[in-house]
């Protein structure tokens, strides 16, 4: 069958190169960093079209166990604590299965796991720096002087892919949104006594005086919690010291009727502020014998919810449309399938990551519109509660059938 080089080994190389294998090709992983990715990162939240997907890879029972269920979500405004809204966070699966939230690690690690055990091979230490193209062949060339040839190559290098550039020199930089991510998680028994939570596994998500912010509890007593201050020029926060940072978000949330502040104060390991970036489109997600997944075609920026749900998508997508493919494939025959790809994941790639955009926008709030805003912010998720189900089905419900229609592939 195919041989594949994916490069990458984030969340969306290792489910594509899952997803390959499941197809019946063989492949191999290239990690520019020296070493496994175990305990980076902070955590995010597998939706349940997420879920779905993995499914498909015969790995969702395994990500069922990691982290904990998070079916639901409320907004809530800081300054009065008055509580706007609740949603579903896409309900459930027939068999029950929610959104769960977890750590970055966690999931790495099961798909790494799932990597080695069904033969797909790992080589870390091997940054992309040039490919050159054959007729019958796809090779990438390392900055350590090293090679590997393939039938075809895969871009899971994040939204500053070098593949994307190899593909197409002129395709758009990445759109900044105006937010910085931080967070971390609280042992249990760290905050005062008599802090007031939600219930286990609700997200609540709070329009504070000076920043967003939302906070959960695990089934262990831990306290989960995100940020997202404003981005100022004038600023930045990545740059101060551990006790510094702790001090500036503090102050960011101490005006607000919540524990916020007394989360963070509680919090030793506190995710150093980066910021937010999104893709929402590029001309180009293939050429010749490489394709783009994930992040590298269509980043979606942290307010979606979706990026590990989306590359995954795009990897058991990507997969499916190399069903029956061989090395005898000439490179015409695999622009068809990558083009197939294309067409089934683009329109909705975009679609999200402008929804991400639009829940990421009342977020971006300046003090002299606070006011006005709050009284809005009550009316627009009023009407959002009201038709959820309708507004947000088209994010959750996807799902992926793994065996086309014979006309749709390479057996036919």
């Amino acid at each position: 069958m195919l041989h594949c080089m994916v490069i990458g080994s984030g969340i969306a190389g290792l489910a594509t190169a899952l997803s390959l294998a499941k197809a019946g090709h063989t492949a191999v992983v290239y990690e520019a960093y020296g070493a496994a990715s175990d305990g980076v990162g902070g955590f995010l939240t597998v939706a349940v079209n997420g879920f779905d997907a993995l499914d498909t890879l015969s790995l969702k029972q395994g990500a069922s166990g990691l982290g904990f269920s998070t079916p639901t979500m409320s907004m809530h405004l800081g300054s009065t604590g008055r509580h706007l809204a609740d949603f579903d966070y896409g309900g459930s699966l027939p068999d029950g299965t929610t959104a769960r939230t977890l750590t970055r690690s966690e999931l790495y690690g099961l798909l790494r796991t799932e990597a080695a055990r069904r033969g797909v091979c790992i080589e870390h230490g091997k940054r992309l720096a040039s490919v050159e193209e054959a007729a019958e062949s796809v090779t990438a060339v390392f900055a350590d002087g090293t090679y590997a040839r393939g039938d075809l190559l895969v871009g899971a290098d994040g939204l500053r892919s070098a593949v994307r550039t190899v593909i197409d020199p002129t395709a758009p930089e990445p759109r900044s949104i105006p937010l910085l991510n931080t967070g971390g998680i609280v042992p249990a028994g760290m905050l005062p006594e008599g802090t007031v939570f939600p219930e286990t596994g609700r997200m609540k998500m709070v329009f504070g005086k000076r920043c967003f912010y939302c906070y959960m509890r695990d089934p262990q007593g831990r306290t989960w919690w995100f940020a997202n201050p404003l981005q100022r020029s004038s600023e930045d926060p990545s740059q101060l010291s551990p006790a510094e940072l702790k001090d500036w978000l503090a102050g960011l949330a101490s005006g607000d009727r919540t524990p916020m502040a007394a989360i963070i104060a509680a919090t030793s390991d506190i995710i150093r502020p980066y910021r937010t970036y999104d893709f929402p489109s590029i001309p180009r997600w293939y050429r010749g014998r490489m394709v783009l997944v994930g992040d590298a075609a269509h980043a979606a920026s942290p307010s979606s919810g979706q990026g590990a749900s989306m590359a995954i998508e795009d990897a058991v997508t990507l997969g499916r449309a190399l069903l029956g493919a061989t090395a005898r494939t000439d490179t015409a025959t695999l622009e068809q399938a990558f083009g197939r790809y294309e067409s089934e994941r683009r329109a909705r790639a975009e679609a999200v990551v402008e929804w991400g955009r639009r829940n990421a926008a009342p977020k971006i709030r300046g003090q002299f519109k606070r006011v006005f805003e709050d009284f809005m912010l009550r009316a627009v998720f009023r009407s959002l509660s009201r038709k959820a189900a309708d507004n947000f089905d088209w994010v959750y419900g996807h799902h992926i059938e793994w065996e086309p229609a014979s006309s749709a592939d390479f057996r036919s």
